[in-house]
Parts: C-alpha cells; sequence; structure tokens
C-alpha cells in the first residue's frame, strides 16, 4: 500500500526518543499515512539477564535463546519496552495497540537452528489482514518481535529481520530503521547512499561491521521484496518526515541516476 510506514525502532535508541520524533510520527499519520512500528529492546534485555545471572550468548549476532532466556526476552519486549512505547504515543493523541507475533498469529515462525540458536526464528509468515484492520481503524500497531511456531511454541526473532518481513508483506511504501547511529559510516563520513550491489563489499571490507550487518541484510531483504527505498536514521537526531530532510543513509536497489 502506498501511504504504509513501517518503522523499527532498535533496543538502543527506545529511552533517547525524545517527544518531538513522537510528534512527528503524530504528523505523520495526520497526514494520512499509515504507521506500523516494531522494536527491539537488546539493552533492556541484557540488563534483565545480568541482574538474574542467566547466561547468554550470541552466534553470529544473534542471541542463542534458551527457554530460560526465551521467558526473558518476552516478559521485556512484549512487556516493559512495549508498552512504554504506546504510552509515548498516546502522549501524543494517538490510538496505538501493542501486540507480539504471537498475538492472532501475527509473526508465524521457524526455527533457523535449535541446536545452535535456541529458539531463535525466522519469519515464515505475516498476518497482513490483521495489521490492515487495525491500521484502517487509524491504529498504530506496536509489534515485539516474538513469532509463533505450528504447535505453540515461541520464537526470538530479530527485530530488523522481522521489521523488513512486515514491510514486504504488507507492500509499505517505506521502511526506516531508527537506530544510535547517523547511518553507515566510512572515513567518519555518513554514506547518503548505498545500492545493493555495494553492499557486499563494505561488508568484506569492514565498513559495515557488528550490529550493523543483520540490518543492511533485512534492508536487502526487504528491498529484493518490492520495497524500493530504505532509510537508515540516527532517532536522536531525525524527526520522522519524508520531505527530503531525513538524513541518513538510504538503500536502493540500484544506484541513482541524477
Amino acid at each position: 500500500m502506498d501511504d504504509i510506514i513501517v518503522i523499527k525502532c532498535g533496543g538502543s535508541i527506545l529511552a533517547e526518543l525524545t517527544d518531538s520524533f513522537f510528534s512527528s510520527i503524530k504528523e505523520l499519520q495526520d497526514k494520512g499515512m499509515k504507521i506500523v512500528i516494531v522494536h527491539g529492546g537488546g539493552p533492556e534485555i541484557a540488563q534483565m539477564l545480568n541482574s538474574l545471572n542467566i547466561p547468554s550468548e550470541f552466534v553470529d549476532g544473534l542471541r542463542k535463546t534458551t527457554p530460560e532466556v526465551l521467558e526473558l526476552v518476552e516478559m521485556v519486549l512484549a512487556g516493559s519496552v512495549n508498552k512504554k512505547l504506546v504510552s509515548n504515543l498516546a502522549a501524543q493523541d494517538m490510538n496505538s495497540i501493542g501486540l507480539s507475533g504471537i498475538d492472532g498469529k501475527l509473526i508465524t515462525a521457524t526455527p533457523i537452528n535449535l541446536e545452535t540458536l535456541g529458539y531463535v526464528g525466522t519469519v515464515e509468515n505475516v498476518n497482513v489482514e490483521l495489521i490492515t484492520s487495525l491500521i484502517n481503524m487509524n491504529y498504530v500497531p506496536v509489534i515485539a518481535p516474538i513469532g509463533v511456531g505450528k504447535q505453540g511454541e515461541k520464537y526470538n526473532i530479530n527485530a530488523d529481520t522481522a521489521a523488513a518481513s512486515i514491510a514486504t508483506s504488507l507492500n509499505a511504501k517505506h521502511l526506516l530503521f531508527v537506530t544510535n547511529v547517523p547511518g553507515i559510516m566510512k572515513d567518519g563520513s555518513v554514506l547518503k547512499h548505498v545500492p545493493v550491489p555495494e553492499i557486499e563489499t563494505l561488508i568484506s571490507e569492514g565498513t559495515i561491521y557488528g550490529g550493523m550487518i543483520p540490518k543492511v541484510n533485512a534492508a536487502v531483504s526487504a528491498i529484493k521484496g518490492g520495497i524500493s527505498e530504505i532509510m537508515i536514521v540516527n532517532g536522536k537526531s531525525s524527526l520522522i518526515s519524508f520531505d527530503g530532510s531525513l538524513s541518513g543513509t538510504k538503500l536502493t536497489k540500484e544506484l541513482e541516476v541524477v
């Protein structure tokens, strides 16, 4: 749909998002845009795991998720983090509804590798009808990336991957990754535009590294799925606007001809 914007808010930036950031989302809604928010919560999860002395490790950038870790991940993502975002939107007089991927089978998932990653899932299907019904009633779905399997088992899903799958399934006009960095950096400067064919080189040379890798890979998946343009922006300095003032890194299928 031409008027859908999927906004992925990274866990690292959630505590720093300002009232102005949320009011800019309200302005977009007032202009007729349909908003869907997907969020992470890594720092809050790590803090809770540490406080409860629950061991946790990362494999290929993904948190290995045992049943004990999964219970805590769900509590944090679908609980405190999700409801804080809903409250921030309510403060802007916006109707929003907090969901996890389990609700209404919003995100069905299958395990990536039970042996090495535990209950970490990949998206199999998105319940487009549920999301469309909510946004058509002018609600903002706020989605925690916990998926559900065929037998009701739960899976921890990378939030970037979940956002890309949701944007693709909805045929969204925009997908926005809101993070705590200005975009993809090279030699101290933000790369304003990165076409998909250059991404592999940027990863291999170390320009794209760490947590930016799954974000960019999710963006590539969304572009291949039909999203024409994706932005990575800094939530501390960027208000959500598409009037040309949005700064960050733009990812597209090919190099644009100006």
